[in-house]
């Protein structure tokens, strides 16, 4: 045989040569939930190694994943009850925790990226993404309060602003609203292809943050498309966006792919929680080796295009990364 492919994989140097992909901690984006009070350190039942943080608990855990290599954090906040209302006014309240954290994260660690949460679930007592009028979920008034929340985030230093919530035109109006208030170098990592996911429940557990009614299969995509997420992506580079975001990863790899063939925007796609959760679980079980897993995992987001992972596995990757 004149062709063997196994002689390029004879040893570690030339596997390592010729490595299609690469992945490195510069490419992990991680998701950090943030509770007010004091003392607080809240281990998430249903995604182990992941918690609540208060701030004071947040500064010295956040100081060594900086050392770690890790530069980026999605920001997600649960909000008491009491603070919630129809129309998630405390998210742009001048007393809201979560700006705090914002500004106190700013201030000690310039050198981090920050990225925010744009979406009423985690105000609204509704549970949902937009205003809840009978029973329907409005798009266009939601679309003042989503621009509002994210000028707030910019005046509290924040980087990154992320709409997750999938209203339509919601882009545009944010890039508008920010522009104004003089925050033009604030970034749009948008929810572009955000799927009705079975994925997310860890997620809701974290922030307690489910519908109170009904499902979020009216403004999240639906897990039987992929050409329609290339509809998303059009409008919201036409609005403004910087990063385009899919959302889960590992069931939507082909998405990932897609995107990443047609636009010229940075790709990213969000590791969620179910997914996260599944390895912890069979790993714990001594059904799959944890790190192996969790890098292949990881590998495989990569490969399929995203120039970075939101992933809850971002601390255990630094330290294997950083060895």
């Amino acid at each position: 045989m004149n062709i063997r492919p196994r002689r390029n994989r004879k040893n570690a140097a030339i596997r390592s040569m010729i490595e299609e992909t690469k992945l490195g901690v510069e490419h992990l984006i991680y998701p950090v939930f943030l509770q007010d009070g004091k003392g607080i350190k809240h281990e998430i039942s249903s995604l182990p190694n992941n918690f609540r943080w208060s701030l004071d608990q947040l500064l010295p855990a956040f100081e060594g994943w900086m050392e770690s290599g890790i530069r980026t954090f999605d920001l997600f906040p649960a909000v008491d009850e009491h603070l919630k209302d129809t129309i998630g006014s405390y998210s742009y309240a001048e007393e809201n925790f979560y700006l705090h954290v914002i500004r106190t994260l700013k201030e000690r660690f310039p050198e981090a990226v920050l990225m925010s949460d744009v979406a009423l679930d985690p105000y609204s007592s509704d549970g949902h993404d937009g205003l809840v009028e009978n029973g329907k979920i409005v798009n266009d008034k939601t679309l003042p309060i989503l621009g509002r929340m994210a000028v707030a985030q910019a005046q509290a230093g924040i980087d990154i602003v992320g709409p997750s919530d999938m209203m339509d035109g919601r882009v545009g109006v944010i890039r508008d609203e920010l522009d104004e208030a003089g925050f033009t170098d604030v970034s749009i990592m948008s929810y572009t292809a955000k799927y009705a996911s079975a994925f997310y429940g860890p997620f809701r557990e974290a922030l307690n943050s489910a519908p109170k009614s009904g499902d979020k299969k009216t403004y999240q995509m639906n897990p039987a498309n992929k050409r329609e997420a290339l509809i998303e992506a059009e409008l919201d580079v036409a609005e403004g966006a910087d990063f385009l975001m899919v959302k889960p990863a590992l069931c939507y790899l082909d998405v990932i792919h897609l995107l990443k063939e047609h636009f010229a925007q940075p790709i990213t796609a969000y590791n969620v929680s179910g997914e996260c959760a599944m390895v912890y679980a069979a790993s714990r079980n001594g059904w799959l080796d944890y790190e192996r897993t969790m890098m292949e995992m990881l590998l495989s987001i990569r490969r399929a295009g995203a120039d970075g992972i939101l992933t809850y596995f971002a601390p255990d990757a630094a330290k294997l990364m950083k060895g």
